[in-house]
């Protein structure tokens, strides 16, 4: 039987991260309301709040962005408008890799093998010069190999070699970047 109570008693934040995220949701309507060519300024907010950001980096206004203390965004990489990056564990995205509009990484999730259903943070690697296409899903625990491309609105659940194409739900390669 799944014991939720349990699993709403747990403690699943430091009280250093709980203060963190209360003053990052009053942070947001900053980073948000900035118009879209203000990269230098998200960047910065960003990095205020703990995020590694490389140089060039441009993440639209409309990114939602969970913790930003567990991102890593490496030089000249791009996500795009309305995608989700849902850090409550690392999330690092590699050097000119591109997240699309809409993307979801969730690096979050529960153990379903216990009757608390504790939360996991497993990391979410995008190697560089990846694509993310347009509305994909990224799970928890997923590492995306460089150059791979990622199809619109694919669900990854395991990881990907690098040089692939993958499409569908679930992923399975349709071709390889060489090909192309």
């Amino acid at each position: 039987m799944i014991d939720v109570a349990a699993n709403r008693h747990a403690r699943k934040w430091s009280r250093r991260e709980q203060v963190a995220r209360v003053f990052w949701a009053l942070a947001c309507p900053a980073f948000r309301l900035s118009p879209r060519i203000f990269w230098g300024w998200r960047r910065w907010l960003l990095r205020c709040f703990g995020a590694t950001v490389g140089a060039q980096v441009h993440v639209y206004p409309s990114v939602r962005i969970t913790m930003p203390w567990n991102l890593t965004l490496s030089p000249g990489c791009a996500v795009g408008d309305r995608a989700i990056l849902y850090a409550l564990g690392p999330i690092s995205i590699g050097a000119r890799a591109t997240i699309s509009q809409g993307a979801h990484l969730c690096a979050g999730t529960h153990d379903h093998t216990r009757a608390d259903r504790p939360l996991l943070k497993p990391p979410i690697t995008v190697g560089p010069d990846s694509w993310i296409a347009a509305e994909a899903f990224i799970g928890p625990g997923v590492e995306v190999g460089a150059r791979s491309i990622v199809g619109a609105r694919t669900v990854v659940m395991k990881s990907i070699e690098p040089d692939l194409i993958v499409a569908g739900n679930p992923a399975r390669q349709v071709g390889t970047v060489a090909e192309e």
